[in-house]
Order: structure tokens, then C-alpha cells, then sequence
């Protein structure tokens, strides 16, 4: 049994007959009353997003799992196809399950946490950014350069992307996963 002094980003609790994973928390010490820990989590089942706060101290019950990497094969339907580098073992997981999933490309190794008790895989750990080409984006208009400006872009994977107006289709370009959000364009 942990405490709320154990959580962190990643880390897999069991809370309300279901199994979620933390994905930001804040330890807040007001100056009035106790501390505790507002937390946000995803439910490993379904996706749903839940906000909750913990007292300082409450005990959490901490799922244990065991991390391999796996590498992404194809998407069928909601489906999506990875094998273990190390065993060739196949998995199945559905498309809620994904973080990102429309920033996924074939071949791309990602880290997914697989529940010891059950077996079963919980959550899947994108890289923190990935490099995809452009496929299609408008033209940027000469002399429309305000600060800033973007316009929306399509990738390989068909995820739509705001990026600067001086990308052009064929240009790849790294994107975060955690935000899907462009980071800078890739010379090669």
C-alpha cells in the first residue's frame, strides 16, 4: 500500500473498481489546512479523464506493472496491431487505450505497461516526439507573415497539424506527442 507521497506521472492506481493511470498531479500546500494532491487520470479501460484530489497521506492502492517495448504494426478499423521486440509476441489493443493514436506510424517502438497480476496491457507510452512527412498543406502566402501565423497541415499518418506558413507538402517536420502540437522542421 502506497501513499499520495508515491504519485507520479505514469504511475497505475487502482481507484473505484477501476485501473487509472496518472497523467499530471500537483502537491498543493495552502497556507490554511491540510496538504494534499489534486490529481488527473485516465481510466486504462475506457479513456475517460477523471479529476481527483487526495489528502496528504490517503493510502493508494498502486497497480504493479512491467514496462517492454513494442513495436506498432498497423491499424485495423479501432484495432491496433504491436509486437514484442524481445518475443514477437503480438497484442490487440484498441484505439482508446493509444494517447495519440493519429500520430502512431507503422514501425514506431513505444513502451507499453502490461499488468503483472492480469497479464493484461494497461497503457501504452508514446515516444516523446515523433517525425512525420507532410502530405498536404496550403501554400503560404507571400507577405502573410504575421507573428505567429499558422495554417492546419495533414501528416503521413492523417493527423492534422497547425504549423508555420513557410512548411510546404513533402517537408517533414517533429511533432510532441503529449500535445500534437509542431515543434520544428526536420533538414535532412
Amino acid at each position: 500500500m502506497a501513499s499520495t507521497a508515491d504519485i507520479r506521472n505514469g504511475l497505475c492506481i487502482k481507484y473505484n473498481n477501476d485501473i487509472y493511470k496518472i497523467i499530471e498531479f500537483l502537491h498543493v500546500k495552502p497556507g490554511k489546512g491540510p496538504a494534499f494532491v489534486r490529481t488527473k487520470m485516465r481510466s486504462v479501460s475506457n479513456g475517460r479523464i477523471l479529476e481527483n484530489t487526495f489528502s496528504a497521506g490517503h493510502k493508494i492502492d498502486v497497480v504493479r506493472v512491467e514496462t517492454h517495448t513494442f513495436q506498432f504494426l498497423y491499424p485495423e478499423g479501432n484495432d491496433f496491431h504491436f509486437m514484442n521486440v524481445e518475443t514477437f509476441e503480438q497484442i490487440t489493443l484498441d484505439r482508446n487505450a493509444l494517447d495519440a493514436p493519429d500520430l502512431l506510424k507503422e514501425g514506431t517502438n513505444v513502451m507499453i505497461q502490461i499488468n503483472t497480476e492480469t497479464e493484461a496491457p494497461l497503457s501504452v507510452d508514446m515516444p516523446a516526439s515523433v517525425i512525420l512527412e507532410v502530405t498536404y498543406a496550403e501554400p503560404g502566402v507571400k507577405g502573410n507573415t504575421a507573428t505567429n501565423a499558422t495554417k492546419p497541415a495533414t501528416v503521413e499518418t492523417g493527423a492534422n497539424v497547425n504549423v508555420p506558413l513557410f512548411i510546404n507538402e513533402g517537408d517533414k517536420i517533429k511533432i510532441d506527442t503529449a500535445t500534437g502540437a509542431y515543434m520544428e522542421r526536420i533538414k535532412e
